[in-house]
Protein backbone atom coordinates (compact mmCIF):
# COMPACT_ATOMS: atom_id res chain seq x y z
CA UNK A 1 0.00 0.00 0.00
CA UNK A 2 1.11 3.60 -0.23
CA UNK A 3 -0.06 6.75 0.98
CA UNK A 4 -1.77 9.62 -1.31
CA UNK A 5 1.28 11.94 -2.20
CA UNK A 6 1.78 15.23 -0.90
CA UNK A 7 2.93 16.46 -4.23
CA UNK A 8 0.24 14.36 -6.92
CA UNK A 9 1.72 14.22 -10.18
CA UNK A 10 0.14 15.73 -13.51
CA UNK A 11 -2.09 13.81 -15.27
CA UNK A 12 -3.38 13.71 -19.21
CA UNK A 13 -6.71 12.10 -19.56
CA UNK A 14 -8.21 10.86 -22.91
CA UNK A 15 -11.16 9.07 -22.03
CA UNK A 16 -13.27 7.47 -25.25
CA UNK A 17 -16.77 8.03 -24.75
CA UNK A 18 -18.85 4.85 -25.08
CA UNK A 19 -15.60 2.99 -25.06
CA UNK A 20 -15.98 -0.88 -23.02
CA UNK A 21 -12.30 -1.44 -22.39
CA UNK A 22 -11.93 -1.43 -18.81
CA UNK A 23 -8.06 -0.77 -18.55
CA UNK A 24 -6.65 2.56 -20.14
CA UNK A 25 -3.10 2.52 -21.41
CA UNK A 26 -1.00 5.24 -19.29
CA UNK A 27 1.96 6.25 -20.76
CA UNK A 28 4.89 7.08 -18.69
CA UNK A 29 8.21 9.50 -20.19
CA UNK A 30 11.58 9.30 -20.56
CA UNK A 31 14.26 11.38 -18.95
CA UNK A 32 14.13 15.06 -19.48
CA UNK A 33 10.67 14.92 -21.67
CA UNK A 34 7.72 14.81 -20.87
CA UNK A 35 4.09 13.37 -21.60
CA UNK A 36 3.54 15.85 -24.49
CA UNK A 37 5.97 13.62 -26.37
CA UNK A 38 3.53 10.48 -26.64
CA UNK A 39 0.79 12.88 -28.47
CA UNK A 40 1.10 11.43 -32.06
CA UNK A 41 1.19 8.11 -30.56
CA UNK A 42 -1.94 8.88 -28.84
CA UNK A 43 -3.54 10.33 -32.07
CA UNK A 44 -3.08 6.86 -33.69
CA UNK A 45 -4.60 5.43 -30.62
CA UNK A 46 -7.52 7.49 -30.62
CA UNK A 47 -10.08 5.15 -30.31
CA UNK A 48 -8.85 3.65 -27.05
CA UNK A 49 -8.79 5.65 -23.75
CA UNK A 50 -5.09 6.86 -22.86
CA UNK A 51 -3.86 8.61 -20.10
CA UNK A 52 0.08 10.23 -20.01
CA UNK A 53 1.44 11.40 -17.07
CA UNK A 54 4.38 14.18 -16.27
CA UNK A 55 7.06 12.19 -13.72
CA UNK A 56 8.52 14.47 -11.17
CA UNK A 57 10.20 17.37 -12.04
CA UNK A 58 8.93 17.20 -15.54
CA UNK A 59 6.04 18.98 -17.43
CA UNK A 60 3.51 20.18 -14.90
CA UNK A 61 4.67 17.71 -12.28
CA UNK A 62 6.34 19.24 -9.30
CA UNK A 63 9.63 18.88 -7.59
CA UNK A 64 10.54 17.73 -4.34
CA UNK A 65 13.79 16.44 -2.42
CA UNK A 66 12.22 13.20 -1.89
CA UNK A 67 11.60 12.87 -5.65
CA UNK A 68 15.42 12.03 -5.95
CA UNK A 69 14.79 8.56 -4.51
CA UNK A 70 13.34 5.55 -7.19
CA UNK A 71 11.03 4.25 -4.49
CA UNK A 72 9.36 7.54 -4.26
CA UNK A 73 8.95 8.35 -7.54
CA UNK A 74 7.25 4.67 -8.29
CA UNK A 75 5.02 5.81 -5.56
CA UNK A 76 4.03 8.68 -6.83
CA UNK A 77 3.12 7.29 -10.26
CA UNK A 78 1.09 4.46 -8.91
CA UNK A 79 -0.53 7.10 -6.84
CA UNK A 80 -1.49 8.61 -10.22
CA UNK A 81 -2.68 5.33 -11.70
CA UNK A 82 -6.38 4.20 -12.05
CA UNK A 83 -6.58 0.71 -10.23
CA UNK A 84 -5.69 -1.12 -13.20
CA UNK A 85 -4.17 -0.39 -16.57
CA UNK A 86 -2.57 -1.39 -19.74
CA UNK A 87 1.50 1.10 -18.22
CA UNK A 88 3.28 2.09 -21.30
CA UNK A 89 6.79 3.01 -20.36
CA UNK A 90 9.79 4.65 -22.25
CA UNK A 91 13.23 4.43 -21.46
CA UNK A 92 12.84 5.79 -18.08
CA UNK A 93 9.40 5.39 -17.77
CA UNK A 94 10.08 1.75 -18.29
CA UNK A 95 11.94 1.49 -15.69
CA UNK A 96 9.03 2.57 -13.64
CA UNK A 97 7.13 0.56 -15.53
CA UNK A 98 8.56 -2.88 -14.65
CA UNK A 99 9.22 -1.82 -10.73
CA UNK A 100 5.29 -1.34 -10.93
CA UNK A 101 4.38 -4.45 -12.62
CA UNK A 102 6.73 -6.26 -10.36
CA UNK A 103 5.58 -5.44 -7.15
CA UNK A 104 2.13 -4.47 -8.19
CA UNK A 105 0.88 -6.81 -10.35
CA UNK A 106 -2.54 -6.45 -9.94
CA UNK A 107 -2.57 -2.74 -11.08
CA UNK A 108 -1.06 -3.98 -14.17
CA UNK A 109 -2.67 -5.50 -17.00
CA UNK A 110 -0.50 -5.93 -19.75
CA UNK A 111 3.04 -4.00 -20.33
CA UNK A 112 4.65 -2.50 -23.19
CA UNK A 113 7.91 -1.05 -22.76
CA UNK A 114 9.51 1.21 -25.47
CA UNK A 115 13.68 1.48 -25.57
CA UNK A 116 13.80 -0.32 -22.46
CA UNK A 117 17.12 -1.78 -20.44
CA UNK A 118 16.71 -3.34 -16.72
CA UNK A 119 20.20 -1.14 -16.01
CA UNK A 120 21.34 1.51 -18.03
CA UNK A 121 25.21 0.99 -16.89
CA UNK A 122 27.35 -1.64 -17.92
CA UNK A 123 28.74 -3.83 -15.71
CA UNK A 124 30.66 -7.10 -15.98
CA UNK A 125 27.88 -9.42 -16.23
CA UNK A 126 26.14 -6.74 -18.28
CA UNK A 127 28.02 -5.62 -21.40
CA UNK A 128 23.91 -4.34 -22.71
CA UNK A 129 24.93 -0.68 -20.67
CA UNK A 130 26.60 2.35 -21.42
CA UNK A 131 30.05 3.04 -20.66
CA UNK A 132 30.39 5.04 -17.28
CA UNK A 133 32.98 7.46 -19.13
CA UNK A 134 30.37 8.32 -21.61
CA UNK A 135 27.76 8.88 -18.62
CA UNK A 136 30.24 10.74 -16.45
CA UNK A 137 31.01 13.06 -20.21
CA UNK A 138 27.13 13.71 -19.98
CA UNK A 139 26.97 14.58 -15.94
CA UNK A 140 29.98 17.08 -16.54
CA UNK A 141 27.91 18.85 -19.50
CA UNK A 142 24.45 18.76 -17.97
CA UNK A 143 26.54 20.67 -14.98
CA UNK A 144 27.61 23.11 -17.44
CA UNK A 145 24.43 23.91 -20.02
CA UNK A 146 21.88 21.57 -18.98
CA UNK A 147 19.03 23.21 -21.97
CA UNK A 148 22.60 22.85 -24.49
CA UNK A 149 22.88 19.17 -22.92
CA UNK A 150 18.88 18.43 -23.05
CA UNK A 151 18.89 19.53 -26.52
CA UNK A 152 22.16 17.84 -27.52
CA UNK A 153 19.79 14.44 -25.94
CA UNK A 154 16.93 15.00 -28.51
CA UNK A 155 19.64 14.62 -31.41
CA UNK A 156 21.16 11.36 -29.93
CA UNK A 157 17.93 9.65 -29.29
CA UNK A 158 16.71 10.21 -32.70
CA UNK A 159 20.28 9.21 -34.46
CA UNK A 160 19.91 6.94 -36.97
CA UNK A 161 15.88 7.14 -37.31
CA UNK A 162 13.93 8.05 -40.38
CA UNK A 163 12.35 11.33 -40.61
CA UNK A 164 15.04 12.39 -37.42
CA UNK A 165 14.39 16.65 -38.38
CA UNK A 166 10.54 16.32 -37.80
CA UNK A 167 10.64 14.06 -34.59
CA UNK A 168 13.39 16.49 -33.35
CA UNK A 169 10.67 19.53 -34.22
CA UNK A 170 8.04 17.28 -32.22
CA UNK A 171 10.40 16.49 -29.05
CA UNK A 172 10.79 20.33 -28.83
CA UNK A 173 7.31 21.27 -29.51
CA UNK A 174 6.59 18.86 -26.82
CA UNK A 175 8.94 20.51 -24.37
CA UNK A 176 7.71 24.02 -24.78
CA UNK A 177 4.04 23.12 -25.07
CA UNK A 178 4.09 21.36 -21.57
CA UNK A 179 7.49 23.07 -19.15
CA UNK A 180 11.07 22.33 -19.59
CA UNK A 181 12.23 19.80 -17.26
CA UNK A 182 13.41 21.23 -13.49
CA UNK A 183 17.75 21.17 -13.39
CA UNK A 184 17.27 19.29 -9.96
CA UNK A 185 15.53 17.26 -11.97
CA UNK A 186 17.29 15.85 -14.44
CA UNK A 187 20.88 15.84 -12.27
CA UNK A 188 18.99 13.30 -10.02
CA UNK A 189 17.09 11.37 -13.27
CA UNK A 190 21.11 10.71 -14.18
CA UNK A 191 22.25 9.59 -11.00
CA UNK A 192 18.65 6.95 -10.68
CA UNK A 193 20.01 5.78 -14.50
CA UNK A 194 23.97 5.33 -13.32
CA UNK A 195 22.49 3.01 -9.96
CA UNK A 196 19.19 0.96 -10.80
CA UNK A 197 19.36 -2.32 -11.57
CA UNK A 198 16.36 -3.83 -11.87
CA UNK A 199 17.57 -7.35 -13.64
CA UNK A 200 16.25 -9.40 -10.07
CA UNK A 201 12.86 -8.39 -10.15
CA UNK A 202 12.24 -9.83 -13.89
CA UNK A 203 11.95 -12.85 -12.53
CA UNK A 204 8.28 -11.51 -10.68
CA UNK A 205 6.89 -9.98 -14.39
CA UNK A 206 4.28 -12.55 -15.23
CA UNK A 207 2.10 -10.08 -17.35
CA UNK A 208 2.01 -10.00 -21.34
CA UNK A 209 4.61 -7.84 -22.48
CA UNK A 210 5.51 -6.22 -25.88
CA UNK A 211 9.44 -4.53 -25.95
CA UNK A 212 9.83 -2.06 -28.98
CA UNK A 213 13.45 -1.24 -29.55
CA UNK A 214 14.76 0.52 -32.42
CA UNK A 215 17.16 -1.17 -34.10
CA UNK A 216 19.73 2.16 -33.97
CA UNK A 217 19.12 3.14 -30.61
CA UNK A 218 22.02 4.51 -29.53
CA UNK A 219 20.61 5.10 -25.86
CA UNK A 220 19.68 1.63 -24.52
CA UNK A 221 21.30 -1.01 -26.54
CA UNK A 222 18.88 -3.46 -28.46
CA UNK A 223 20.41 -6.02 -26.95
CA UNK A 224 19.14 -5.19 -23.38
CA UNK A 225 15.60 -5.38 -25.08
CA UNK A 226 16.63 -8.60 -26.62
CA UNK A 227 17.73 -9.65 -23.27
CA UNK A 228 13.98 -8.41 -21.54
CA UNK A 229 12.64 -10.32 -24.65
CA UNK A 230 14.09 -13.82 -23.43
CA UNK A 231 13.91 -13.28 -19.90
CA UNK A 232 10.58 -12.04 -19.16
CA UNK A 233 7.57 -15.14 -19.00
CA UNK A 234 5.33 -13.49 -21.21
CA UNK A 235 6.87 -11.51 -24.01
CA UNK A 236 6.87 -10.55 -27.56
CA UNK A 237 9.96 -8.40 -29.14
CA UNK A 238 9.05 -5.86 -32.11
CA UNK A 239 12.28 -4.41 -33.50
CA UNK A 240 11.74 -1.36 -35.70
CA UNK A 241 14.23 -0.60 -39.00
CA UNK A 242 15.61 3.14 -39.12
CA UNK A 243 14.45 3.73 -35.17
CA UNK A 244 16.75 5.00 -32.80
CA UNK A 245 15.81 5.94 -29.19
CA UNK A 246 12.14 7.44 -29.32
CA UNK A 247 10.18 5.18 -32.22
CA UNK A 248 7.27 6.59 -30.38
CA UNK A 249 8.18 9.62 -32.20
CA UNK A 250 9.70 8.60 -35.24
CA UNK A 251 7.95 5.60 -36.00
CA UNK A 252 4.59 6.42 -33.87
CA UNK A 253 2.53 4.02 -36.54
CA UNK A 254 4.35 1.29 -36.53
CA UNK A 255 4.78 1.34 -33.04
CA UNK A 256 0.51 2.07 -32.06
CA UNK A 257 0.57 -1.00 -35.19
CA UNK A 258 2.58 -3.29 -32.75
CA UNK A 259 0.45 -2.01 -29.63
CA UNK A 260 -3.02 -3.20 -31.36
CA UNK A 261 -1.92 -6.43 -32.64
CA UNK A 262 -0.59 -7.07 -29.07
CA UNK A 263 -3.78 -6.10 -27.15
CA UNK A 264 -6.05 -8.00 -29.22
Amino acid sequence: MTSTPAHPLFVDRRPVPGATASAPLVMLHGWGMNLRVFDLLRQDLADQETWAIDLPGHGRSPWWPQASQFHVQRDAVLAALPPRCVLVGWSLGAKLALSIAADFAPRVQELVLISATPRHMQAPDWPQGMKHDALRAFERALAQDWQQTLEDFIWLQLRGSRNAESSQRSIAAALAAQGAPQPQALASGLQLLESLDLRAQISRITQPTLIVTGQNDRVTSPDAARWLAATLAHARLVEIPRAGHAPLVSHHAEVAAAMREFLA
